[in-house]
């Protein structure tokens, strides 16, 4: 072999590994909602598979991920709709210098305008005679998910205007997002229920805007910015005079939208925005520049999936070299082992940072870092600190001058419980250490009581944390259940208590005996049944009684019940200990059972039946077919087996649970053939 081929191949080798990463890196990012790459790693692996493609043109690809926008397809439930007019990503800039040639090259009559570059999801919207018929995502670019029913919860989105001087038909394209104050809510109602964190606010947009439920949509509190209007007969020539049109029709238009008439009114801009963004109630991550002339824009053209007429500039992560002093490791209500970087203090976005997450062993080891390395700190979004790499990455390994671990020791998670002492396990798919001992370990103890006592699970006030920590050490509170037998001389002989206390106290405690079945539910703390989750497993089993009987295949019949949920609920029911509390719970009046919301028999149809819903459909939703089933006597299950007599097969069925039925010969059954089988 020549040393041109020597050359070659190696290359043509990393170009089909950048595709293959990139690719996978849009499915995580577009579609799981859980991103592997930072912005620029991505775009610095995009640009480098651009040149390579540029060297080898003989390896063109139309598939490859420089010819399309990343897609955030797949979810269910949604109807596709292809756009009007394709939905394109920005080329993307990390340099100044980049964005001052871009400026210098356009003509010099030109006006351009900078506006904010929102970091949340992409949304198209429809408008036909005033009304919105059509909310779509970005989708692949070429089509989008329908999400309308979500839109309608976001109060910045008008469902109709009524004038008289708008056209037929309009689009209007902004950005979804969820707000710094909500983002930090949710984030905290996650991290009580030890599910896992959202990243930053887009993500947490984008994970809320694909709900079935358009009432958790709501209550989660997004938002939306509009910023590109689309269609004919539109009023203005220039970009700039159809946002203000949009503005005065009553759309959420930014303020900090700004013509530029130069490179250095451009830059002022940028610099401007670079500081003050980080008072923005809303993230964002960069500029955009657009020629503000829309006939300049036609003149200026696309690219395959970029349009030549904007560009993006992305603000670079604030990031801080520190040392990582110790590591310590907190233990949550359902035993999960924390660790924690405890950090050199450092000034990070105008707040000083000395403590960041480490996630679990994985991730430690990942970065290899020990205690006594300097370590690479950013603010994940400008307000979660996360460390993302050690000095020594590039510039040697430095130790500090600490007594600390040596060079050659190997970073060892801890294998007993840092709180009991019990030994750790950890759970086969997972890559958190947990405690065991859920009834000997202090911090699972008064998390679980915490939990039990929060304002969305039974609300009792006078109960907070510290109280909670000073009854638990009197050895007044051992578990959920002996709150109901505190007494009011105990409560009021404690330090910081006193009789009118332990009234406040006791009268919350007996209104808790009023709590809807639902949230009782979500109080007992069962793995990763969140609110969300238990009012829809409510729906169904409408007592503990039923529910304590439910098996794994029958939970994962519900929405949004999974197999390790449901293995949590049955793993729970099957603890001697949990069942002992539910009878003094029961004992003390708690509501164990809800109104019956089972449908009531119709038929015996299908009576010994097991079937799987998949798919969407065009008459009914899927919970409107789960009744059918149950009403006419047969029961929904969540996977395909032996014992499964027929699928019921929509659009857009999963895959696995096709191939299941592929090979184990089961039969799938359209809409129509299960309506007029049911008459």
């Amino acid at each position: 072999m020549d040393l041109f081929s020597q050359i070659e191949e190696p290359e043509r080798e990393e170009l089909l590994a950048l595709r293959k990463e990139l690719e996978e890196a849009n499915y995580k990012y577009y579609v799981l909602n859980m991103p592997t790459l930072s912005d620029r790693e991505f775009d610095e692996k995009m640009h480098r598979l651009q040149e390579l493609e540029a060297l080898y043109p003989d390896m063109f690809d139309p598939k490859s991920p420089t010819q399309h926008v990343g897609s955030d397809l797949g979810k269910k439930g949604f109807e596709t709709v292809r756009h009007k007019y394709p939905m394109l990503s920005l080329a993307n800039s990390y340099s100044r210098e980049e964005i001052e040639d871009w400026v210098r090259k356009l003509p010099s009559d030109v006006e351009i305008v900078c506006e904010l570059k929102f970091d949340g999801l992409s949304i198209s919207l429809w408008y036909e005679h005033g009304q919105l018929v059509r909310a779509l995502t970005r989708g692949d670019g070429v089509q989008g998910d329908d999400v309308i029913a979500n839109i309608k919860t976001i109060p910045s989105v008008p469902w109709r205007i009524d004038r008289q001087d708008i056209p037929d038909f309009f689009e209007l394209r902004g950005e979804v997002l969820l707000p710094w104050e909500r983002f930090e809510a949710l984030n905290k109602e996650r991290e009580e229920q030890e599910e896992p964190l959202f990243a930053n606010p887009r993500n947490a947009a984008s994970g809320t805007l694909k709900l079935q439920d358009p009432k958790e949509v709501a209550r989660r509190g997004l938002t939306a910015y509009l910023y590109y209007m689309l269609g004919e007969n539109l009023p203005g020539k220039t970009h700039f005079e159809r946002l203000s049109t949009a503005r005065e029709w009553g759309f959420n238009i930014s303020d900090a939208i700004k013509v530029c008439r130069n490179v250095d009114e451009v830059m002022a801009y940028i610099a401007y925005w670079d500081t003050e963004r980080k008072n923005l109630p809303v993230a964002t991550d960069g500029i955009v520049l657009k020629v503000n002339n829309l006939a300049q824009q036609e003149e200026l053209g696309y690219t395959a999936k970029t349009p030549r007429w904007a560009i993006a500039y992305k603000f670079p992560a604030e990031k801080q070299l520190t040392l990582l002093k110790e590591i310590t490791y907190q233990v949550g209500r359902t035993g999960v082992v924390t660790p924690v970087a405890n950090l050199e203090p450092v000034q990070l976005s105008g707040t000083i940072v000395q403590r960041a997450t480490l996630h679990n062993e994985d991730f430690i080891r990942s970065l290899d870092i020990r205690p006594g390395d300097r370590v690479w700190v950013e603010k994940g979004g400008e307000i979660i600190p996360k460390i993302t790499g050690r000095a020594d990455r590039e510039i040697g390994r430095p130790r500090a001058d600490v007594a600390l671990l040596p060079d050659s020791a190997e970073y060892a998670f801890p294998t007993r419980c840092p709180e009991c002492g019990a030994k750790l396990v950890r759970v086969e798919g997972e890559a958190a250490w947990r405690c065991p001992n859920e009834a000997g370990c202090p911090p699972q103890i008064k998390g679980k009581i915490e939990h039990f006592v929060s304002r969305k699970a039974m609300n009792i006030d006078g109960l907070g944390e510290e109280t909670i920590d000073l009854l638990y050490r009197q050895g007044l509170l051992h578990n959920i259940a002996d709150i109901y037998d505190l007494k009011a001389e105990d409560i009021a002989s404690q330090e910081r208590l006193g009789e009118k206390s332990a009234q406040n106290m006791l009268a919350g405690i007996e209104a808790s005996k009023q709590v809807p079945w639902a949230r009782v539910l979500f109080a007992l703390g069962i793995r990763m049944v969140g609110e969300t989750t238990a009012k829809k497993i409510a729906k169904v089993y409408n007592s503990i009684d039923s529910l304590q009987w439910a098996t794994a295949e029958q939970l994962t019949a519900i929405e949004d019940v999974g197999p390790q949920i449901a293995e949590n609920i049955v793993r729970y029911f099957e603890d001697i200990r949990n069942l002992e509390i539910l009878e003094r719970l029961r004992q003390a009046g708690l509501q164990f059972e809800g109104e019956s919301l089972q449908p009531s028999a119709i038929s015996h149809q299908l009576d010994g039946m097991s079937i799987v819903i998949s798919g969407t459909f065009a008459h009914h939703s899927r919970d409107e077919y789960k009744a059918m089933i149950e009403a006419h006597g047969g029961k929904n299950v969540g996977s395909v087996s032996k014992k499964t007599s027929f699928i019921l097969a929509g659009e857009n069925m999963g895959p696995e649970k096709r191939k299941k039925a592929e090979e184990l010969g089961v039969r799938l059954m359209t809409e129509e053939e299960f309506l007029e089988m049911i008459k």
